[in-house]
């Protein structure tokens, strides 16, 4: 049995909060106590968001929310890039854990993006400049480069989900860019 989650607006307005206690804070606030292990444990996850984001060690999304256990269901994939694992992963949790926002989440200084716009790499690293690549065209600003690459990603779970715009009570999907130095995060919706 599914149970009830925030809607798209409030879970968008708990990271937004989470965000702004992380840019000044030293530790991280969110729970992950031993109580919190054994209800999880015992009764299931209860995501409130999706977020999609980089391989990146950088890039932490339960510290930069400042979320505990069970708060995110996180997606991590080198230049959060989407394919049809993800979009299953995305799937999962919107259909039975009742997660109804996703963000994907690109950050500054991305290897994977940088990669795909400076260089031609070889191996299965080529999977994923080649995936950058269709969203970034000749794109060679990393921000801009990074934000193209969010916003195919975004269009990307859309398009494959079927997720329609104005449906207030669907599953919302929006796009987000980590700056490292800062550690804000800039929602690009």
């Amino acid at each position: 049995m599914q149970k009830e989650n925030l809607s798209a607006a409030e879970a968008l307005e708990k990271l937004k909060e989470g965000n702004q206690r992380y840019l000044s804070a030293d530790t991280s606030s969110g729970d992950i106590s031993p109580r919190i292990r054994k209800t999880t444990c015992e009764e299931g996850q209860s995501p409130y968001a999706i977020v999609i984001t980089c391989s990146d060690s950088r890039v932490i999304p339960e510290s930069i929310f400042m979320a505990g256990i069970g708060e995110l269901f996180v997606i991590r994939v080198a230049g959060n890039v989407m394919d049809k694992h993800q979009l299953g992963s995305v799937e999962y949790a919107a259909d039975h854990l009742g997660c109804k926002l996703v963000v994907v989440l690109g950050h500054e200084h991305c290897g994977a993006v940088g990669a795909a716009i400076t260089s031609q790499p070889s191996g299965y690293v080529k999977y994923i400049t080649d995936e950058i690549l269709k969203a970034v065209g000749e794109e060679k600003d990393e921000y801009k480069a990074c934000c193209l690459n969010v916003e195919r990603s975004v269009s990307c779970i859309k398009d494959s989900l079927g997720i329609k715009e104005g449906d207030e009570d669907g599953l919302k999907v929006c796009g987000a860019f980590y700056h490292i130095g800062s550690g804000q995060v800039e929602f690009l919706d």
